[in-house]
């Protein structure tokens, strides 16, 4: 029997229209010159993304419940759905969202989703709205949770909680909070890290809603510094067909240019910015600096490095590592 659980996206939306009309008030009325603001163009490229991400997120739907209403009929668990056993469900969601977030930074196909969320250079609620329009690479991360008995509705409503949370920590009118909660939960500080550029707080803070998992695993970075948000190399387009494609059109060039079956597998499936080691005779590819994320593969993402690459290939090039994202 399916469980039934209310659409938290759905009620959110009149908070989410509320809240970005206060903060863009705020902004107006209280202006900070050394925040990034708000820009029209950016603003309402963010909500044309979002806007988007709800259709094309019917249509991956279809073959992700269809997977994982499979799995779930054939595995024997069950977990029922009570008041508790959500908060449970709540917490482990969160756990696999975290590795997914983390993945989808250091692996360039998935960069080339989640890079959408990264590529504006304002941070605000609005932001938040920023989503890709090619979602289809995080079912695989929840399978474990479908495969230990999780309905996927039950998974579903996960998901949306996690992701309604998330949004007000897109914003740089909440300075630290107690530090209680600055410890335990992803927070509007800890998340303007990950949106940063520099070098110090790139790839850090994967968390959705606990920020546990990156003191946990070694990927938390504190706020100590203003941070400059966007990319290495920042896209210049309000277009949101290219603001949703451009990483996979640098994909595709690259591949095309490639010399070696091994270097097109690694412009695919290594890090953002991983390069070849060059041949003999040639000066080695000046790479970029990774930063929040990078537009058109410039960037290293943070690996952790290899004891060896594939025959002629060189180890990921690395940024300052925490232990390895990813892709908000």
């Amino acid at each position: 029997m399916e469980p039934n659980l209310p659409d938290v996206v759905l009620w959110s939306i009149p908070a989410f229209v509320l809240l970005t009309v206060v903060e863009m008030a705020v902004h107006r009325l209280h202006p900070d010159e050394e925040a990034a603001g708000y820009d029209a163009k950016d603003a309402a490229t963010s909500v044309t993304m979002g806007l988007g991400s709800l259709a094309f997120d019917l249509l991956w739907k279809i073959p992700v419940v269809a997977i994982y209403a499979a799995v779930h009929e054939l595995t024997p668990l069950r977990v029922p759905v009570l008041w508790w056993t959500i908060l449970l469900m709540l917490l482990a969601q969160d756990f696999f969202y975290y590795w997914s977030h983390r993945g989808h930074h250091v692996i360039r196909i998935l960069w080339a989703c989640h890079v959408v969320h990264h590529s504006s250079r304002k941070f605000n609620l609005t932001t938040a709205l920023r989503q890709p329009w090619t979602s289809l690479t995080s079912w695989p991360f929840y399978l474990p949770l479908i495969a230990l008995g999780v309905h996927p509705a039950a998974l579903a409503f996960c998901s949306s909680a996690n992701l309604v949370y998330q949004f007000w920590v897109h914003t740089e009118r909440i300075d630290k909070l107690p530090r209680p909660f600055e410890y335990v939960l992803n927070t509007p500080s800890h998340h303007r890290v990950h949106h940063a550029s520099q070098g110090g707080y790139l790839d850090r803070n994967f968390g959705g809603i606990l920020i546990l998992w990156d003191r946990l695993f070694g990927s938390f970075a504190g706020e100590t510094e203003r941070p400059v948000f966007g990319l290495t190399k920042n896209i210049t387009t309000y277009n949101p067909l290219r603001v949703a494609t451009h990483e996979y059109v640098a994909i595709a060039r690259d591949v095309r240019a490639a010399a070696t079956w091994s270097e097109r597998a690694g412009r695919v499936f290594r890090g953002p910015g991983w390069q070849p080691s060059p041949t003999a005779g040639t000066a080695p590819p000046v790479v970029q600096p990774h930063a929040a994320g990078s537009a058109a593969g410039t960037a290293p993402a943070v690996v952790q490095p290899h004891a060896g690459g594939a025959s002629g290939t060189a180890p990921a090039v690395a940024a300052p590592s925490h232990a390895a994202e990813t892709s908000g």
